[in-house]
């Protein structure tokens, strides 16, 4: 009978173990996963910011020319 018990015992602390090691491997896999969105929303800002610069250039650029037109001032 103690046999018994302790075979059960011995079973439930193995799949205690074993249901710590899987969830670690999956927290692994998730960081993972977290680590490489992380690097596409970095790639995706530095797009985003060149993007802008050039934006801002071409506004540069449209205002020098329209700075050299007088505008209308209103009364």
């Amino acid at each position: 009978m103690t046999a018994d018990i302790n075979v059960v015992i011995l079973s439930v602390i193995i799949g205690t173990l074993a249901a710590i090691v899987y969830s670690l491997r999956i927290l692994v896999l998730m960081e993972r996963r977290v680590a490489r969105i992380d690097e596409n929303l970095l790639a995706i800002t530095k797009r985003i910011a060149l993007e802008e610069l050039k934006i801002e250039r071409e506004e540069k650029k449209i205002e020098a020319v329209m700075g050299g037109r007088k505008k209308k001032k209103k009364r």
